[in-house]
């Protein structure tokens, strides 16, 4: 692979990130971060063993409309871009970071990653059919278990995660980057080697080289 010191990798919710960074960060030796770290805002609105839903988010769920919902994580990830950028920054050039970096997270917008100029970064954009990512949600949130008002707090989790996804797919593909679904049985060894077989081929963060023209056929006329 091409030296690269920073891989990043964006998507929606539930569709592999956290596991898949991780198994890259370990493989590169590199440093794992999160976007979901840097800044707070209303996360998964299910009860797990460990952790009740806050008040704030069920609320944040329950009382807005799937335009605002996506409006709102959408403002906070443009808010929280200089953080990001600076982070990436960082670890690209080696100045203040010594450690190569793999930063995942949905704050990862397309157009904003497409635009960095930093040197030695690569940018893959995981996605998933809805229905997978529905039975993750309803797998970690007990839906089949759950009352009526917490699985109205996860469909609209879901409504927002699915309406994300289609806006961020429709960018990468308009801005021709790379992208790799999880939800087609491989395992996280197997997604690894696609995103950095991807992020390889890569010349600036996402980019794929176009692909090479055909040979141009000609008709033969009598």
């Amino acid at each position: 692979m091409r030296e690269v010191r920073v891989v990043l990798i964006g998507g929606t919710s539930n569709v592999g990130k956290s596991t898949l960074g991780q198994v890259l960060a370990e493989r590169l030796g590199f440093a794992y971060r999160s976007t979901d770290k840097l800044a707070r805002h209303p996360g998964r609105p299910w009860r797990t063993p460990e952790r009740e839903v806050p008040a704030h988010v069920a609320e944040h769920y329950a009382a807005l409309p799937l335009d605002e919902l996506i409006a709102s994580v959408l403002d906070h990830y443009a808010r929280l871009w200089p953080r990001v950028e600076a982070l990436v920054t960082a670890h690209a050039t080696g100045g203040a970071a010594e450690t190569g970096l793999v930063l995942e997270g949905s704050a990862l917008w397309p157009e904003r990653v497409a635009g960095l100029t930093v040197p030695h970064t690569g940018a893959v954009w995981l996605t998933a059919d809805p229905a997978v990512v529905r039975a993750r949600v309803h797998a970690a949130g007990g839906y089949a278990a759950a009352t009526d008002a917490e699985r109205h707090l996860m469909d609209k989790f879901l409504a927002r995660t699915d309406r994300y996804q289609t806006l961020m797919l429709s960018a990468v593909r308009r801005l021709g980057l790379a992208h790799v679904d999880t939800g087609d049985g491989r395992s996280p060894a197997e997604l690894a080697d696609a995103v950095l077989a991807a992020v390889a081929a890569q010349r600036s963060p996402g980019r794929l080289p176009a692909p090479a023209a055909g040979p141009t056929v000609r008709s033969r006329r009598p």
